[in-house]
């Protein structure tokens, strides 16, 4: 999907996605795939890169997926590979208490 200001973002789909799950890990992927403006497919594939790659693992409980996410890893990318995706959604979880009053859930 092509934003308004261009060709690019600054988050990629991963990140948004991410951080959707941060927020509520017991979040479905419909929600996940309205929230981020994607397909559900897409949400899908990327909950595997993102299991795959070890920042987070899927467990089903009853009808549904409940995430656990493992946030101290390093940015793939060697430009960040000092940082932790922590960090990221630190800064996030940051911008939402000033804008709503409140935190989304620690990680």
């Amino acid at each position: 999907m092509v934003s308004e200001g261009g060709g690019w973002t600054f988050l990629t789909n991963h990140a948004r996605v991410l951080l959707a799950i941060a927020r509520d890990p017991t979040v479905q992927l419909r929600q996940v795939a309205a929230s981020c403006r994607i397909t559900e497919r897409t949400a899908q594939a990327i909950v595997a890169d993102l299991e795959q790659a070890g920042y987070l693992r899927r467990r089903r409980v009853g009808r549904r997926n409940q995430y656990t996410l493992h946030l101290d890893g390093p940015f793939r990318h060697p430009a960040e590979g000092g940082v932790s995706v922590r960090t990221l959604l630190e800064i996030f979880a940051d911008l939402a208490d000033r804008d709503a009053g409140t935190a989304p859930p620690p990680c």
